[in-house]
Formats: C-alpha cells, structure tokens, sequence
C-alpha cells in the first residue's frame, strides 16, 4: 500500500514527509542522555525517534564477542563488552517509550536478532526497522512480518534481486512497510549518494512507500531525496558531533535536524497546485515591474499613431507591450499627454490601419 499507520501518524507516499530521528546507540550507554535526546528530537519536528536494539550473546558468535575492542570509541575491552554497555533493559525501554509518548513522537528500534524482536514485542513498539544488513535474513524479516506491524527496511548494500526477495517475504503478511533507499557508506560521500535509486525503487514496487536513510553530512540530501518520491527520512541524530561513538560525525545535532524538517515542510507548501496564474500578492510587483504602452509627447486628437509616438514604459497600468501592433495606425479621438498610458478609448475603433495593404 502507498500509505499506513504508524502509531499515532500517517505514512503516505504522498506526503508530507515522515521524519525519524536515529538515535542507534549516539546515547552512550547513559539513560539521562538518551530520554534527553528523545524529547530534543521531538522538539525538533521528528515524527519519531528509533534506538538499535541487540542480544549480543545471540548475534555473535563467540569468537567476534570475545574479540578486543581497543579503540578510541570503545566501551569496554572486547567488541561484545562494548555492545553491553551501549544496551538497555526492559524496564529502562518502557521508561524511554513512555517519554516519547509524553512528547508526541513514535518510539521503536531496528532489532538485529529473534531475542531482540521478542524484547521490543514486550516494550510494545508500533513498528519495526529492518537493518541493511539483514534485507537478506528472510527467517527474521517474515518473523517480523508475522506481527502484523509496519516495517521500515533499509536497502543499502543490496542488488534489486535481493530488495524484490525481502519484498516478496514481506508481502505474504503485510503490505505495511516501506523500503528505504540506503547507501551502506558511515559516513556517505556526496557523489556515492545515488539519489536516483529512490525512482528505481518507485518503479519496481509502484504500490509501496518508498523512503530514503541517510548516513550524509549535512541536510541536503534529504529535500532532494524527498522531491524524488522518498516521503519518509531517517536521519541520524546526536546532542553533539564531537563525542565518543562511530555515528556521531555523520549525525544531525538539533538545529541541523531542526532545519532538515523544516525545509522538508518547505517543500510541501512550496510545490503549489501546478496551476500557473496571477496570484493576489503578486499585483503589485507585476504593476511597478511590467511595461505598458504610453504617450511618447503630446499628441493631438486626429492623429494617426506611429512608432515614434508610443513608448514601452513602466510601470505596468496600461495596455501591456504586445499590444503595440494594436495601436499603430489608429487615430486618435482625443488630445493625449506625454506619458500617458494608452486606452482602445482614445482611439477611433473602426479606423483603418495605415500600414494595411
């Protein structure tokens, strides 16, 4: 379907564009920082606000859980000590859903493993995020799909035959989801961005909702995604760019997600209805900046108009321009002054035309 309901809200290809905050895991592991993200995002115009959500004992084998972590970023010595200590429990995801009720925005979170969608079932969530990295993990995509819940599924790291292969899984239970066009770079550069897959997904799934998440600097892409059919975005987000954590540097802080929105609105109400008239506002403008056809001297009733007696003058009050022809070889029925703008009724109607042949 090409609309749905996400808890409280719409999601329509038609617009206006559905906003998600990624927050993943730019919290910290502090649950004060994450609950303060939440209500900045919503401030900020988001319609919802997503965490990342982990079993890591399920996810990874033992080897990789056990690996040494030793970086800048991490949080503990091995890579699965660093994923604990950047997870809630369930108590703490119920507290963090309550604040995103209290502030009017949608709360859910992309789970990486069966446990982990068992754990969100409990939260309550209204919905799921498929990674890109599990497009091609049908067992949980139809596990998802089984639910009955909209699905947002990213699309990055993927060729069209595995995006048709989710789709098809999904299909069988719902048509409540939406692919997202993604490009599978942290950070994505500018030229790497292949905005034009958002028509391509328009076209091979014409019946779906087609959105857009990005993992690029700044707030452009997002406007040009979204006047190319994507309506909704996932953007991710932080409280600031400098702290420790791999997603920050491509994160929007508040004002960067306050303007992504706001200029994502913009566009909304700057495509109109497509009817080209004279609007009411733009009286005035065209008046003082148009031409007209005026008196170029004193002319004299009985005189038959040539070139040299009309000027194309502003401001735009009288006969506009393309009505020159109009004028020339009429004569007049009334002395006209210098400057004045021309009226049919200074001339003889039924009089003809010096230049006729």
């Amino acid at each position: 379907m090409t609309d749905f309901t996400f808890g409280k809200r719409r999601v329509s290809q038609q617009g206006p564009a559905y906003v998600i905050a990624e927050i993943g895991n730019n919290h910290q592991g502090d649950m004060d920082t994450a609950l303060k993200m939440i209500k900045v995002a919503a401030a900020m115009g988001a319609d919802a606000v997503k965490l990342q959500k982990r079993d890591n004992r399920a996810l990874f084998t033992r080897a990789m859980y056990n690996k040494p972590y030793d970086n800048p970023n991490s949080y503990g010595a091995t890579y699965g000590e660093h994923r604990d200590y950047l997870e809630f429990n369930l108590e703490q995801y119920r507290q963090l859903r309550q604040c995103a009720d209290e502030n009017d925005v949608e709360f859910f979170a992309t789970p990486f493993d069966f446990p982990s969608v068992d754990f969100l079932e409990e939260v309550g969530v209204p919905g799921y995020k498929i990674a890109s990295g599990d497009l091609t993990n049908i067992p949980m995509i139809e596990y998802i799909a089984r639910l009955g819940k909209p699905m947002f599924v990213s699309t990055g790291a993927s060729s069209l035959k595995e995006i048709r292969m989710a789709y098809d899984a999904m299909k069988k239970y719902t048509d409540d989801f939406c692919l997202l066009h993604c490009t599978a770079g942290y950070p994505t550069e500018y030229q790497d961005l292949n905005l034009k897959g958002i028509s391509t997904l328009k076209e091979e799934f014409p019946g779906v909702v087609i959105g857009y998440s990005g993992h690029d600097y700044g707030i452009l892409a997002p406007s040009v995604a979204y006047m190319l059919g994507a309506s909704v975005v996932e953007k991710h987000f932080t409280l600031n760019r400098a702290w420790k954590g791999t997603d920050h540097k491509f994160s929007l802080e508040p004002t960067g997600m306050h303007k992504m929105v706001r200029d994502l609105r913009r566009v909304d109400v700057s495509l109109g209805d497509g009817v080209k008239e004279v609007k009411d506002f733009e009286a005035g403008a065209r008046n003082k900046m148009a031409k007209s056809l005026f008196a170029a001297r004193p002319l004299k009733a009985g005189a038959v108009l040539s070139y040299d007696d009309i000027a194309i003058k502003s401001p735009g009050e009288g006969l506009p321009p393309y009505r020159l022809e109009d004028l020339i070889g009429r004569t007049l029925i009334a002395d006209v002054m210098e400057d004045t703008p021309f009226s049919f009724d200074f001339i003889q109607i039924d009089t003809v035309k010096s230049n006729a042949s």
